[in-house]
């Protein structure tokens, strides 16, 4: 299994360590952003260490790539294990509750003697938290209250429940008079596949705060309004959702939705690009000294600062701002120069706008089931629902003959199914029908049907359903023979990963990545809310090395074509652009790429 994740948690409690001991922040920022460089990083840290690439990778310098090296030949940092011992090993875990950061930790330990969950529960029930400055009963009452939910409930929601909340609350909203526009922001927004709460901000002349609060009360969802003021009310849903409601006077709408839509990180960047122009960015706007420089629109605040516009989902600092500071004296007719590594697949043509996907762009989708493996509706249900939508292509992609409790085909089923698909489609004017099958990765690479099968076929997504606790070589290898096969058009949800359900695989994606290059297979971008396999760094990837993605839905029943958005959501973070995606493309553009694969003498390298 890749350490990524295991040794940013370690860089992650370091940097937590270091700033409940006080020590110097800005070395606390630096051990965070290791933290987040590792939990970005695409490709595996061992294989990084080994290619002594560590300190090519942005935010990591020569002391923390000796780090990285000590816990992989020890499995753990000798220098935090020190901090380590220096803390009550309770005071990190309060640092989980919501509203309780180091700062709020540190008090507790320091001057109220609290050193763990059961030891601050006692205290707040005996009300005994008292002469620290910051801690009267409404803070107190807060903590409380947090405590409790965390103590009942998981930190994050997926986006099939955070997505369609948020859309009927913003639609809900629209209706209220005075009320001139309402937009879901934060980690949603940024299109991220599990959100810790919701932001809705709502742009009023004059607040009509008494008739949003009653009704959001009346919005069936909400459990428990936790606070309700003039500019925020504060909900908690039946899932344990937090959600902010902020309204803000229409002039400084712009700013408010930028600010409440950018990373942490990519927003202290933008401040600080104002400040080294001479002006002060907050939620209320861009200014110069009491100037009002722009507010009303995200448009303006980017443009003043020099920089194109960046779609919501990029907005996280890793190669965007300069990025639209390039394209921006691109539009200008100067040439920029660009040092950031992280933007060399670009090369010298920088363009005058990012595009990325839209799902307006999106041609087909070409992996779905019916009811002759374990989907809920008739190939001519899915057939009308596609067309409904304006696809001018679909491929019915049933499960393969190994998936048995999916009611996977055998051969004979196969082909008996592949004429009834074609029977039905002729039925249908307007949208072509390709007649595909969702093939097995087998745990060696090998696929569940031979060859001369999957010849007859017109698409093929092979993808791994089972062994996903393989070990990295194996799932690594196993991937990529199965991407060498010129049969093959598409890996379907690589990883095989369920989204805080199962882990899935873990393979090396940058070695898989540069053997679809060479072969010229197409990655899937699984838009299943629970999926989302690729994920937003192993896409970009793909995007950096040329490789087609495919965004398909993996439909089982009609309303599934509605998660199309979660996968176009994973793509635009991925930096993805329309003629990155196959399944924008024109049928036969993808006509043309397929025959040159399946000739087998084509080379894609």
């Amino acid at each position: 299994m890749s350490k990524n994740a295991d040794i940013a948690k370690e860089f992650s409690r370091g940097a937590d360590l270091m700033a409940l001991l006080d020590e110097n922040p800005f070395r606390v920022l630096a051990t965070r952003k290791v933290a987040r460089a590792l939990e970005d990083l695409a490709e595996s840290v061992e294989l990084a260490a080994r290619e002594h690439r560590l300190e090519a990778i942005a935010g990591i310098g020569k002391s923390s790539a000796e780090k990285i090296a000590e816990y992989l030949r020890t499995g753990h940092i000798a220098e935090f294990e020190i901090l380590a011992g220096q803390v009550p090993s309770g005071v990190l875990e309060m640092l989980n509750i919501s509203s309780v950061g180091v700062k709020t930790a540190y008090l507790l330990w320091k001057e109220a003697g609290i050193t763990d969950i059961p030891s601050l529960q006692k205290a707040l029930d005996a009300g005994t938290i008292t002469g620290i400055k910051g801690f009267g009963e409404k803070k107190q009452a807060t903590i409380r209250q947090n405590l409790a939910f965390m103590q009942t409930t998981s930190a994050r929601i997926g986006l099939g429940y955070a997505h369609p909340l948020a859309t009927e609350f913003v639609r809900m909203l629209q209706t209220i008079a005075g009320v001139t526009a309402v937009a879901y922001c934060g980690s949603l927004r940024r299109g991220k596949e599990t959100v810790g709460d919701l932001d809705i901000l709502i742009a009023s002349d004059a607040p009509p705060a008494a008739a949003i609060s009653d009704a959001i009360r009346r919005c069936p969802d909400v459990a428990e309004v936790v606070a309700a003021g003039e500019t925020k009310i504060t909900i908690r849903t039946r899932m344990g959702l937090q959600v902010d409601f902020r309204i803000v006077p229409p002039a400084s709408w712009g700013a408010a939705l930028q600010y409440f839509t950018g990373s942490k990180e990519h927003n202290v960047r933008l401040r600080q690009r104002a400040a080294d122009r001479g002006m002060k960015l907050n939620e209320w706007g861009l200014f110069r000294e009491q100037r009002v420089v722009a507010a009303v629109t995200e448009d303006a605040i980017y443009e003043a600062l020099e920089m194109a516009w960046v779609c919501p989902e990029m907005r996280e600092d890793h190669g965007e701002i300069e990025l639209a500071a390039a394209m921006f004296e691109t539009r200008a007719g100067r040439t920029p120069v660009i040092h950031d590594p992280r933007l060399a697949f670009i090369g010298n043509q920088i363009p005058p706008e990012w595009a990325a996907v839209e799902i307006s762009d999106i041609r087909g989708d070409l992996h779905m089931h019916t009811t002759a493996s374990d989907g809920h509706n008739s190939i001519a249900a899915m057939i009308a629902e596609a067309k409904t939508r304006g696809y001018q292509y679909i491929a019915i992609t049933d499960h393969s003959k190994g998936q048995i409790q999916a009611g996977g085909l055998t051969v004979d089923r196969l082909m008996a199914h592949a004429r009834e698909i074609r029977a039905v489609a002729a039925t249908f004017d307007g949208i072509t029908v390709l007649v595909g099958s969702e093939v097995d990765i087998l745990a060696d690479g090998s696929l569940d049907y031979p060859d001369e099968v999957l010849e007859s076929l017109d698409w093929v997504v092979a993808s791994p359903h089972s062994a996903l606790s393989q070990e990295g070589d194996a799932a690594t290898e196993r991937l990529i023979r199965a991407a060498a096969n010129p049969l093959v058009d598409v890996i379907g949800h690589p990883t095989g990963r369920l989204i805080a359900g199962r882990r899935g695989m873990e393979p090396d994606m940058q070695r898989v990545v540069l053997a679809a290059a060479r072969s010229g297979t197409a990655l899937e971008i699984n838009a299943h809310d629970m999926r989302l396999d690729l994920r937003d760094v192993h896409a970009h990837l793909a995007v950096k090395a040329g490789v087609p993605l495919c965004i398909d839905t993996d439909a089982h029943q009609l309303t599934d074509f509605d998660k199309l958005a979660y996968g176009i959501g994973t793509a635009r973070r991925a930096w993805a652009r329309a003629e990155n995606v196959l399944n924008t493309w024109p049928l036969e553009r993808i006509k043309a790429w397929q025959k040159r694969r399946r000739s087998g003498d084509a080379d894609f390298a």
